[in-house]
């Protein structure tokens, strides 16, 4: 689907303003094959075991869907999430599922803005 500039601008707005974390996610292909995401997401505060829900996906589907992502090829989406204790000052992003190969980012160090950029996969 494609979301209307204005209508983005305001999401944007609001996640901004509730405290929301933003992770900019990279994957590199190394085989034919797909990514997804599960709802099963969180950012775990590494001293108070605090975990921050997953509210938003762009550009990735939601499992149990699958997006196709052609070897070689780099995908990048965000991960929208609910906002961090202010104690907190790392963080893991654990996606929790029923299987092997979770995305699981270890050691993010927070910053002042709640926005970060990681590989994942």
């Amino acid at each position: 689907p494609i979301v209307a500039k204005r209508l983005k601008e305001d999401l944007l707005s609001d996640i901004v303003e509730e405290g929301m974390v933003i992770v900019h996610c990279t994957y590199d292909a190394e085989i034919d094959g797909g990514i997804r995401i599960w709802r099963t997401t969180f950012l775990v505060d590494q001293v108070s075991g605090h975990r921050s829900p997953l509210h938003h996906a762009e550009r990735i589907t939601m499992a149990p869907d699958w997006l196709p992502v052609p070897a070689g090829m780099r995908h990048t989406f965000t991960l929208i999430f609910g906002p961090l204790p202010g104690s907190c000052t790392v963080f893991d992003l654990v996606e929790e599922i029923p299987e092997p190969g979770g995305f699981f980012v270890p050691e993010i160090r927070r910053n002042k803005e709640d926005v970060y950029r990681v590989k994942v996969g």
